[in-house]
């Protein structure tokens, strides 16, 4: 028997299988989130996203779905048998939202955006938490989480793929200072105008520092430093003081990186038999075997 579910009026982006409330849940390119009864084809309901709906994950428990858009921003709704509420919205990428892992154990949502990104979104506990992760230099195509080894797996459009761990203490990143002037030595910004004529001093171009989201000019940040429990596993600037207070046990990666040689469009882990299978834009499927490095 074949059942069709006329559910969109653009390009259908994702399509989730509900065995437990027999339902079709659905994203599409004309804002819409629909779901539909399996069994009869009804349409019980829809939701108009902000932007291009692009990714979805559901969970069973509390019946929560987070939908994810092309704005970068993630929308989560309790869904009933015939309607929908809205809980919330999730604002971190400056980009969009390309997919989504649900962890239902820890209760975490994972998504991956085109800004090159991962966030974190403690959904369970509670205090909004949300942890970012940069290892990536181009834009998040997929993600996966292996439970068993409380590791994420993601990969970007550039081939790459990175296998965080999830069982390290990990720290929000600092929000970045607003100031007329370096929060070190005070000279004044460009645009501090009457600072720079006070001090006869030409104005100096602003930057953060990563780890205490301080505002310096680029002489009190001259120093690079990886910070893998704030996320970055790659280099970016910091303070002078922040530098010499980062220890080398504190610089020790906390993800390990590898290489598919194919622009990766999805991934599938399965953690049976710790097969990670990637799918490209150049038409290869790969296959992996991930016993060496999830574990």
């Amino acid at each position: 028997m074949c059942c069709y579910h006329t559910a969109h009026q653009s390009r259908v982006t994702m399509v989730l299988f509900i065995l437990e409330m027999e339902w079709m849940l659905s994203t599409g390119q004309d804002k819409l989130f629909t779901w539909h009864c399996s069994e009869t084809g009804e349409r019980l309901g829809n939701y108009r996203t902000t932007a291009c709906a692009s990714c979805l994950q559901f969970d069973v428990e509390t019946r929560h779905v987070f939908v994810g858009d092309h704005s970068g921003q993630v929308t989560i709704l309790k869904l009933e048998q015939d309607n929908c509420s809205l809980i919330t919205t999730f604002k971190g990428h400056t980009a969009g939202v390309t997919s989504l892992c649900w962890d239902p154990v820890q209760r975490l949502l994972f998504s991956g955006s085109s800004d090159h990104s991962v966030i974190i979104w403690d959904i369970g506990g509670r205090k909004g938490t949300a942890l970012e992760l940069q290892g990536h230099h181009d834009k998040i195509q997929s993600i996966a989480y292996a439970h068993h080894s409380r590791q994420l797996i993601s990969c970007s459009a550039d081939g790459g793929i990175v296998v965080w761990n999830m069982d390290v203490e990990r720290q929000e990143t600092p929000e970045w200072l607003d100031s007329d002037s370096c929060q070190k030595c005070d000279q004044p910004f460009f645009w501090n105008f009457k600072q720079m004529w006070d001090s006869k001093k030409i104005g100096l171009r602003q930057h953060h520092c990563r780890k205490c989201g301080k505002a310096v000019c680029g002489k009190c940040s001259s120093k690079r430093s990886t910070i893998p429990l704030m996320g970055f596993e790659f280099e970016v600037r910091v303070c002078d003081s922040c530098y010499e207070s980062i220890t080398d046990e504190q610089r020790a990666p906390t993800a390990t990186f590898h290489n598919s040689r194919h622009n990766i469009v999805h991934v599938n882990f399965d953690p049976t038999r710790v097969w990670l299978l990637t799918s490209g834009t150049d038409k290869v499927i790969k296959l992996w075997d991930m016993t060496p490095v999830v574990s």
